[in-house]
């Protein structure tokens, strides 16, 4: 495992992290969750990322299990704040309120006095941004919180936050976490130059495309069998990908990762990870190889040429459009 600095910050992340959206709680038992984080630890993943809103709040619970035992400083420990977690008018958004109350929830669920990096899930325009930032900055303070984070906001956003935080001498944000792939660049036009000036790392999630960039959705046949595509949760999101000029391109990827030894999945994991703002790519895992294989995809450089030809062989299919942010509105 290979490790990278978070943003203008001391703390380094492993180059992968392990993520649990759809999966724990959710997509798969609680035996294989298990696996999964074994899997992870023994690869030397060092960063777990969840949020308080995966799995209706189980997705946490599962993870405090299953790192019950490990040495709690040798973990970065990752969640999120900012959706629904209950039926209250209070029970969402980024007030104090929600924040404090939320962290206290998260912290229970994941057996820590503390938790490494705590994002900021969307943008709550309900809330005064300076509330937002100061609830954070007392977190960080009473020392349950050590870094902050945002999760798609748009770039504009970004720069108003740091801003405020300078001007009020708060904790400043150190990473971002969109959603970033070779097929949804919508970060690199605005976000990724908004975030390089704050002193922001990206730590992205779907580097596979929810799982089409691993090759294993084909144009002229069904899903596979346990996919994202056939899961009530996860099929919003795949289905984008799904038309059949995608597949089609992502298909004709399988030579040129075959020339870099890689394959389909481990060039896309590495793709992302050769964009110098991104100290950290999370994945998703269903069954232990799957990490295992992902992990390959840690230190590996690819030519000047070979990132041009990929271009060449996705074109337009590419979406690029800074406006795509996915932030709350």
């Amino acid at each position: 495992m290979e490790f990278r600095a978070l943003g203008r910050s001391g703390l380094r992340v492993s180059e992968i992290a392990y993520g649990n959206w759809l999966t724990h709680g959710s997509q798969i038992d609680v035996d294989t969750a298990r696996a999964c984080v074994a899997a992870a630890l023994g690869e030397g993943i060092t960063t777990f990322d969840t949020a308080d809103v995966y799995a209706g709040t189980r997705a946490e619970a599962v993870l405090g299990e299953a790192l019950t035992g490990v040495r709690r400083e040798s973990l970065v420990l990752c969640t999120k704040v900012y959706f629904p977690t209950g039926p209250g008018p209070n029970d969402q958004g980024l007030s104090r309120k929600h924040i404090v109350e939320s962290l206290h929830a998260s912290l229970r669920r994941l057996r820590t006095d503390y938790v490494d990096v705590y994002y900021a899930h969307r943008f709550d325009h309900a809330t005064p941004l300076v509330e937002t930032l100061r609830a954070f900055d007392d977190l960080v303070r009473q020392g349950k919180v050590l870094y902050l984070g945002v999760s798609e906001w748009t770039a504009e956003q970004i720069v108003t936050a740091r801003r405020l935080a300078e001007d009020l001498g708060l904790t400043a944000f150190v990473a971002n976490q969109p959603q970033y792939n070779m097929l949804w660049r919508v970060i690199e036009g605005e976000v990724v130059p908004a975030c390089e000036k704050a002193g922001m790392s990206q730590v992205v999630f779907s580097p596979l495309a929810q799982g089409v960039l691993s090759g294993k959705y084909r144009s002229d046949g069904p899903a596979p069998e346990g996919s994202r595509a056939l899961d009530a949760n996860g099929a919003d999101w795949v289905g984008p990908y799904l038309r059949p000029e995608v597949l089609e391109r992502v298909a004709a990827l399988r030579p040129l990762a075959a020339e870099a030894g890689l394959t389909t999945a481990q060039l896309a994991v590495a793709w992302t990870l050769n964009n110098p703002n991104v100290a950290a790519a999370v994945i998703g895992a269903s069954r232990p190889e799957q990490i295992r294989e992902n992990v390959a995809a840690v230190g590996v450089r690819l030519d000047p040429s070979l990132l041009r030809r990929i271009d060449e062989t996705l074109g337009d299919v590419v979406e690029r459009d800074p406006g795509r942010t996915e932030s709350a509105v």
